[in-house]
């Protein structure tokens, strides 16, 4: 898990995370948009209505018989075990959301999976094995809510992000990494690969 805000991270030579190297900094920190929550929040709406709806239903079953209805003690119970009910369904898509990290040091690009609360998974690869870096953003959805997809050509294959905050910002703080790390990117192969995927779609 890191050990501080990502929004507080400065160049310093502190650990923030627990792979982190002893001389490694920290330039950049990112997540995907919490668009990747929508179940956890769909959840959350519906679990928060159970209990008011459930003393609406009693109140219109016993409609002919006052004396039978919800105290309104009875209406507060139920919707704050709704709320908790709701917050506990929710809970485990914020956790693999927020823990869910991409970090850009001065050594290596990062990617934090956290699934849930007992599974996380951590690969890296090295800045120098970075080709090329563009974005994509398709569709009315991406477009209004401002999110998008993030690939990443590299000498081990191709990495996809989707799902990311503010695409054009994340890929041009990236570029603008890399090239104060001393990569570069070699733009006729960036160009050819693009033809390739172009023609692969067409046919």
């Amino acid at each position: 898990m890191l050990m501080s805000d990502p929004s507080d991270i400065t160049k310093t030579h502190h650990k923030y995370f627990d792979d982190q190297f002893e001389d490694e900094e920290v330039l950049f920190v990112f997540r995907k948009h919490p668009i990747v929550m929508r179940k956890g929040i769909i959840l959350w709406a519906v679990a928060i209505l159970i209990g008011p709806l459930y003393t609406l239903s009693l109140t219109v079953l016993y409609r002919n018989d006052p004396t039978k209805y919800p105290s309104p003690g009875y209406f507060l119970m139920s919707l704050i075990l709704s709320l908790i009910l709701s917050l506990i369904l929710f809970f485990p898509f914020w956790i693999g959301w927020y823990f869910s990290l991409f970090i850009v040091t001065d050594q290596r690009f990062i990617q934090i999976t956290q699934k849930g609360l007992f599974h996380r998974a951590v690969a890296d690869i090295s800045l120098p094995q970075i080709q090329s870096v563009n974005y994509e953003i398709a569709g009315f959805q991406e477009t209004l809510l401002g999110f998008g997809t993030i690939k990443m050509q590299t000498y081990v294959g191709d990495l996809t992000i989707h799902e990311v905050h503010h695409p054009s910002k994340i890929q041009k703080k990236i570029l603008n990494i890399l090239r104060e790390e001393g990569v570069t990117v070699n733009p006729y192969q960036v160009a050819n690969h693009q033809l390739i995927n172009h023609q692969d779609e067409e046919t």
